[in-house]
């Protein structure tokens, strides 16, 4: 038989209580630790979680400003905006696209090119982006869309704005055109710190004025607060911060005379470039053919990018600024006043033209067969004399011509307040040792240096360059930096910011050989080979005209008829007027045009009668017939 167990009740309840009491010490350190998340949460982090709650309830949504105009010098306006409904697609919320995009034609007019452009706009856009398939909707699309949209999760119909240019091709190489943000704009958007601003935006300038101003004419974007529920879907808008509508650029540039100069080129290919010489104001930019700025707004569809990439004419290229040609006989005059500035030569000073010269071993031409007889300065620029001009640039060398030429401008960019302009070529021993790389591509030769003096061999610049020079003659050794936009109006405070005048330098020219080469210059278009296109002219203007050859002839005789078009020569003129007092200096260019009498300086003719005089003419320049004139 077992012994009784005792218990002790007493060392019993002594442990019971000491177990209770740690559970109590557990329960109110948990509720402890529960009240000090309690009060982090609620009194600490209470602004921090509102802020969450709040933007799960409220959205912000970038309201895109209006994009600033773009007006000419007399107020009439180049680029504007209007608002139309945009039909687009979320790819992020469609699985099948192509269904998608067949279903939505069934209801919207949807044509292959709007398929191809989608595509390519997908493929430079990022996932999550509102893409348009079709722009521009009628109201009944718009109402047949809207009353089957719960068919098409992903699409909306978009009231956006687009940009306009009335008049279509006219001055687009000036005007440069908007198009959708890519990568590369993205990386200029970040460089500029100004990704907030652009939040929401869609479009950005790529080329001419809206790509150089594009931060400008852009604005400062608003928000929108907007409730939304559990789908995510708009309620209501709380507050709205209105956007500041971009500025507006008022040009230099004349619409009108404009429209003068590119009627002239006709169907022709060229650039003109027209200055007021005493501001540096572009009056007219042309570049022929262009292009019209209002197919890049929304997505250029392939067909039409094609047509305009591989076209032999090359629409897209700025001629005015891009192309660097030889600038021909329209090069002598700078080539007398550095004959005189150097005191190679004096006004009197006489030459006898046998209608060639001999460097060499090598015979150089003169146009005219014979000769021009005695020559002196004003004779050899009046009637463009060939020999005259190889024998100076013999004389003076071709390190004096580069440095004489480089202060007027040529062979570097003009600071135009385009982007793109190309630099051209001003030939040196410099320039060349730089340009070749085997040695003896590197060596400048003296006979090289002889076609140099008639704007020949290795000398290419631009068209904005010849006229920057022409107007730094007009204005008395001023060079001033060519601009197009006047100044800059702030639409939101009235505030107007001028582009001043700004002289790149002043070239200290006696007025005394400035008054030789212009009185020469005045004589081309009196008596010499300009004569004919400014006969019965209302004023006295001065001017040059040029010719540049495309291909070596290697001494065969160049027949105008007989070289295919586009081997034919560059026909040029530049000119100041009126001659006393210049208001405007310009440079013309026609590809392929042949004599600069017949081609450039009728053009020329057009521009500074409705500049000079209001005179507008009846119709764009007839094709000129051949003729046996120099230059």
């Amino acid at each position: 038989m077992r012994p009784a167990e005792f218990r002790n009740p007493a060392q019993e309840l002594e442990r019971f209580q000491r177990r209770l009491a740690l559970v109590g010490a557990f329960v109110l350190v948990a509720f402890f630790l529960l009240f000090l998340r309690f009060f982090w949460l609620q009194v600490v982090q209470h602004e921090s979680y509102r802020t969450r709650a709040e933007d799960n309830r409220i959205a912000l949504v970038p309201v895109v400003p209006n994009r600033g105009l773009i007006i000419d010098r007399n107020g009439a306006v180049l680029a504007n905006n209007y608002s139309a409904y945009t039909l687009e697609i979320m790819p992020d919320k469609v699985a099948d696209l192509d269904a998608l995009i067949d279903e939505l034609s069934g209801v919207v007019d949807i044509q292959p090119r709007h398929r191809k452009r989608f595509r390519k706009l997908l493929e430079e856009s990022r996932n999550f982006e509102s893409l348009p398939i079709r722009s521009r909707l009628s109201d009944e699309e718009v109402a047949r869309f809207i009353a089957q949209r719960f068919r098409f999760p992903g699409v909306e119909v978009k009231a956006r704005l687009f940009r306009h240019y009335p008049n279509g091709a006219l001055a687009a190489h000036a005007l440069g055109y908007i198009g959708r943000v890519n990568d590369r704009d993205l990386a200029t958007i970040e460089k500029n710190d100004a990704e907030d601003n652009y939040r929401g935006t869609e479009h950005f300038g790529k080329a001419g004025l809206e790509q150089k101003y594009e931060f400008a004419l852009h604005g400062q974007s608003g928000f929108e607060q907007v409730e939304v529920d559990a789908g995510g879907h708009a309620v209501r808008v709380l507050e709205r911060t209105p956007p500041a509508a971009g500025s507006n650029l008022v040009l230099t540039l004349d619409l009108k005379l404009q429209q003068v100069a590119e009627k002239a080129f006709g169907s022709r290919r060229g650039a003109l470039v027209a200055i007021e010489p005493s501001t540096g104001g572009i009056l007219a930019l042309v570049s022929m053919p262009a292009y019209d700025p209002n197919l890049f707004v929304d997505g250029i569809n392939p067909q039409d990018w094609e047509a305009l990439n591989s076209s032999a004419d090359k629409p897209l290229v700025n001629r005015a600024l891009n192309g660097a040609y030889p600038p021909g006989s329209t090069f002598k005059p700078f080539m007398a006043l550095a004959a005189l500035e150097t005191g190679r030569r004096t006004p009197q000073q006489a030459i006898s033209d046998p209608g060639f010269f001999t460097f060499g071993g090598h015979t150089f031409r003169d146009d005219k067969a014979g000769g021009h007889g005695l020559v002196d300065m004003y004779k050899s620029i009046v009637q463009s004399c060939d020999t005259y001009y190889y024998m100076l640039a013999n004389d003076m060398g071709i390190d004096a011509i580069a440095a004489f030429m480089g202060p007027l401008g040529f062979g570097s960019r003009t600071g135009i307040d385009i982007e793109g302009e190309s630099e051209g070529v001003l030939p040196s021993p410099a320039w060349k040792r730089k340009r070749f790389r085997k040695p003896e591509q590197q060596k400048w030769y003296a006979g090289e240096t002889i076609s140099i003096g008639i704007g020949q061999g290795y000398n290419a610049y631009t068209p904005i360059q010849l006229a920057q020079a022409t107007a730094a003659i007009a204005s008395g050794g001023v060079l001033y930096r060519p601009h197009l936009v006047k100044y800059v109006e702030n639409i939101v405070t009235g505030e107007r910011t001028p582009v001043e005048p700004q002289p790149l330098r002043v070239l200290p020219f006696k007025p005394a050989n400035l008054a030789v080469i212009r009185q020469a210059m005045v004589g081309v278009n009196r008596e010499g080979t300009g004569a004919r296109a400014f006969a019965g002219a209302e004023y006295v203007a001065a001017g040059k005209t040029g010719t540049a050859q495309v291909f070596s002839l290697k001494g065969g005789k160049y027949e105008h008829g007989r070289v295919h078009e586009r081997l034919r020569d560059h026909a040029l003129f530049i000119a100041f007027a009126p001659a006393e007092e210049p208001r405007i200096a310009l440079a013309v260019l026609v590809e392929n045009g042949g004599f600069g009498a017949q081609s450039a300086a009728p053009i020329a003719r057009q521009v500074l009668d409705y500049y000079l005089l209001g005179k507008v003419p009846g119709g764009a320049a007839a094709e000129d017939e051949e003729t046996g004139e120099d230059d």
